[in-house]
């Protein structure tokens, strides 16, 4: 029998909150309201998703799978679309390679059988990498728009020289996609030395063999980190030919409010 926390145990939680608030207002750091609602907000959002959950389960796989997928992928969408306010079809683009990311990974999943196809596996599984997905084309926006700011006088010089987009931006493309992948790459290097995996450790807590929870682990890793390189290469290789017009002169972008 898996084991579970208690609800007076729960209440002691906010013991875990008491400390970093308290921290805010001995230092004036003015993150007492931002800790408190921030911690409040994942704890309701938490147990709304594990009732969404326990319902989705209840469902036929391809019912619940396919509705919780469009979900996870339209949020992860809209949320890092913002990091890229201004540029034309990013929220398009951003969708297709989530989308397309998530069913290239799925179907290695499901076609060399390292997971079954049911929803408590699919569903858990999808939405980390869906989500660290969603995270790393934010902040391959991010830094394109940083960069192209920054560049701006290079790449200029590069079009007056008789350069092409493609090739006056080369640098700052390989720039971009190697700043996605690089926390990724220290932290397959350090995966199980400094601290546990989370999906690890909640198989172990749950009750599986540790030699189980370390496959599971294995196949989540180098999933998150392929998903994490295609996602972040993609997106600046469709998105940065928008940071010119037609006569390939260098335009503005609106940045993020």
């Amino acid at each position: 029998m898996a084991p579970t926390v208690s609800n007076t145990s729960m209440l002691f939680l906010i013991v875990f909150v008491l400390i970093p608030v308290s921290l805010s207002y001995m230092y004036a750091l003015g993150l007492g309201k931002s800790i408190t609602w921030a911690s409040l907000r994942g704890v309701i959002q938490l147990f709304l998703i594990g009732y969404l959950l326990t319902y989705l389960f209840a469902l036929p796989t391809n019912i619940g799978v396919t509705f919780m997928l469009i979900v996870m992928i339209t949020i992860a969408t809209f949320h890092a679309s913002k990091k890229g306010v201004g540029i034309p079809k990013v929220k398009t683009m951003i969708f297709l390679i989530i989308l397309g990311v998530e069913g290239l990974i799925l179907t290695m999943w499901l076609g060399f059988e390292m997971i079954s196809f049911t929803s408590e596996q699919i569903i858990p599984m999808s939405g980390m990498v869906i989500g660290n997905s969603m995270v790393a084309i934010g902040l391959a926006l991010e830094r394109m728009k940083n960069e192209f700011r920054e560049g701006k006088g290079k790449i200029n010089a590069a079009l007056a020289l008789g350069a092409k987009p493609q090739q006056a931006t080369k640098i700052i493309v390989r720039k971009i996609v190697r700043a996605a992948m690089i926390p990724n790459v220290d932290g397959l290097k350090t995966v199980g030395l400094v601290q546990l995996p989370g999906m690890m450790t909640g198989l172990i807590l749950g009750g599986v063999a540790p030699i189980d929870a370390i496959r599971y682990q294995i196949v989540i890793s180098l999933s998150i980190f392929t998903c994490v390189s295609i996602s972040a290469m993609l997106v600046t290789v469709t998105l940065y030919r928008y940071f010119f017009n037609k006569n390939m002169q260098l335009i503005e972008m609106k940045e993020e409010k």
